[in-house]
């Protein structure tokens, strides 16, 4: 029997080094011991320093949190990545529209990290409160590939109280704090991702 294609996830920030890597490698990580073989997490930059490994404060990171920086090359962003995508995660409001012009039937598929968590959230929220918690989606693939239509409905109930919440700074060239708040920033959307996924994603 045919393996069912796996749910393919894309990080997006601008070098592809220090932010979307992190992203891509964590949620990986993480998803792998949701589903093994059920998730295909990569990432890339809008303006991308091809070839590239992660820089050594986000290895730092993703090794801290279990992830492997190993074998990692940064590339550059193309409608032919954008092509194989059910979900796009941005680090930042910016790169989320330039995804877009890239591709703009991905309108409905494209999320900046913190947003989409916090929409999560809210569904998860919405559900209980239904009592839909319950209703499973027969396989990861439909759950996942269904999600941003349902995201849809409950983005009202998700909306930044201030614009700075969707984003995750960008630590390149600055110092070990910038790279601490761009952890702080991300790792609490990661979380939120990975336990929606343990919890909701059939096996």
């Amino acid at each position: 029997m045919e393996s069912p294609t796996p749910v393919r996830i894309l990080t997006v920030c601008t070098g592809n080094i220090c932010r979307s890597p992190v992203a891509e490698r964590l949620l990986q990580a993480g998803l792998d011991q949701v589903l093994p073989g059920g998730f295909e997490v990569r990432s890339a930059g809008t303006r991308a320093m091809v070839g590239s490994p992660i820089q050594p404060l986000s290895a730092e990171i993703v090794n801290m949190y279990g992830g492997t920086d190993k074998g990692f090359a940064a590339r550059q962003l193309t409608p032919k990545i954008l092509r194989d995508t059910d979900i796009v995660l941005t680090m930042t409001s910016k790169h989320r529209g330039e995804v877009l012009q890239l591709d703009a039937s991905l309108l409905k598929r494209t999320f900046t990290i913190r947003e989409f968590a916090r929409m999560l959230e809210a569904l998860e929220e919405r559900d209980a409160a239904a009592g839909e918690a319950s209703k499973k989606a027969p396989d990861a693939g439909t759950l996942w590939r269904g999600l941003p239509a349902r995201l849809a409905s409950v983005r009202h109930l998700a909306l930044a109280a201030d614009s700075a919440d969707n984003e995750v700074i960008d630590p390149y060239k600055r110092g070990p704090e910038v790279y601490r708040q761009m952890e702080d920033e991300l790792a609490p959307a990661i979380l939120t991702i990975l336990r929606y996924a343990r919890l909701n994603t059939p096996t």
